[in-house]
């Protein structure tokens, strides 16, 4: 009966493929490299992994830094918003987070897989729509416990979520980091005052 994988080995191999892929990216990931780089063989990987995809895949999915991760720690450590005010410097902290130099130098990674994952989903599975979905969800609660009705709660959520995305991709190809930052801020300006209930 064959030995079942080490835990601590395969995640070891996870953390060393994730510094990888992040400096090299995917397209053009070839098993060989990558195993030799780390000081292996492509069939060790294929042992602890299965496929190059699901690898990366999981190798993403480990990641303690990664936006989604830290947005929900977030909210557990200081709880939901109470008010407009508190929901906006909730949201100003997760744009914050982006600036973080190690996040922001894995978001050309986390695009390149979204956009793999819609032009061939079977490689990594619907990533970009089940980020979609999650970051959207997390909003429409946080809307929800704000006291705002389901569907208005739900516009709100997809509008913050889908503006983020495109605040984050455009610098990516243009370098105006800064441009985008100001977006974001004259965003919340336009959406504030919608967030306040009928009392």
């Amino acid at each position: 009966m064959p030995r079942p994988p080490d835990p601590a080995k395969r995640r070891d191999l996870l953390d060393r493929i994730h510094e990888y892929v992040t400096r090299n990216g995917v397209a053009d990931l070839s098993l060989r490299p990558l195993a030799k780089a780390l000081g292996t063989s492509d069939r060790m990987l294929l042992y602890y992994f299965g496929t190059k995809e699901q690898m990366v895949a999981e190798a993403l999915d480990v990641y303690e830094r990664r936006p989604l991760l830290r947005t929900r720690v977030l909210l557990e450590t200081i709880g939901a918003p109470a008010s407009p005010a508190d929901l906006r410097r909730f949201l100003e902290e997760v744009w914050r987070q982006f600036s973080d130099p190690e996040l922001r130098g894995a978001l050309p990674l986390y695009f390149e897989i979204m956009s793999t994952s819609v032009l061939h989903p079977h490689r990594y599975g619907p990533v970009m729509r089940d980020i979609v979905a999650d970051w959207t969800l997390l909003y429409t609660t946080v809307f929800l416990d704000l006291g705002m009705p389901q569907e208005q709660a739900r516009t709100q959520a997809t509008l913050l979520t889908d503006a983020s995305l495109g605040l984050l991709i455009a610098p990516l190809a243009d370098g105006h980091w800064e441009r985008s930052h100001k977006a974001f801020h004259a965003l919340l300006d336009i959406l504030e005052p919608g967030w306040h209930t009928p009392t």
